[in-house]
């Protein structure tokens, strides 16, 4: 089995889309509509569920295999907008938990 990485699946999702001459569409405004698609596609599932049921929505095979291709075609998403717009995820992500410890810090420290 292949150990996965960030970088490693942009690049599958950048070779996929050249091969099909997709690139020409993965502008900055095109992935974050489809993004926005994507996640409204992944909320759809959990739209009209309880607290416990949607706790409990992996636990349905039928369900949970469209709750797991609806996040991966949002991260999908994301990771082809931070391929083009030249954003390191990860790096992204430290820095935005650094300024939240910052601005929220644990009540009674500090």
């Amino acid at each position: 089995m292949t150990e996965l990485d960030v970088a490693g699946l942009q690049h599958r999702l950048a070779q996929f889309a050249e091969a099909r001459n997709w690139e020409q569409y993965h502008t900055p405004k095109n992935l974050v509509a489809a993004l926005s698609v994507e996640a409204s596609e992944l909320v759809e599932i959990f739209q009209w569920l309880t607290p416990q049921e949607s706790a409990d929505v992996m636990t349905d095979p039928e369900t949970a295999h469209r709750v797991r291709d609806e996040v991966a075609d949002v991260l999908a998403y994301l990771l082809q907008l931070c391929e083009v717009l030249g954003i390191d995820a990860l790096a992204a992500l430290s820095a935005k938990i650094d300024r939240n410890e910052a601005r929220f810090p644990v009540p009674g420290e500090g």
